[in-house]
């Protein structure tokens, strides 16, 4: 019976000790780094975009461009992915 109360007391503790750890490390590394590399693909669909218009007479560039552009927005989903992913995990264990 003590035992159920001990472990009871023990998961306490760890919830209350690991939370504000798990808060603290989402806001000063994952959220900074989520910016980042959402910054990072929001460049390289733009420069996309850029490669583009300025190869419009050539194929080759276009085509370039069109995969920068591509995976620019398959960067920009991921990052919106995982920071919506991040909220639901604080939101679910409150950190």
């Amino acid at each position: 019976m003590f035992d159920f109360l001990i472990q009871k007391a023990f998961a306490a503790a760890v919830y209350e000790t690991t939370i504000p750890v798990i808060g603290k490390i989402n806001q000063q590394i994952i959220s900074p780094l989520i910016g980042f590399f959402f910054a990072l693909a929001l460049v390289m669909f733009l420069w996309g975009v850029f490669e583009f218009i300025a190869g419009a007479d050539n194929e080759e560039k276009r085509k370039t461009g069109g995969q920068h552009m591509i995976w620019g927005i398959v960067g920009i989903f991921i990052m919106v992915s995982v920071f919506g992913i991040m909220r639901l995990i604080c939101n679910t264990i409150d950190c």
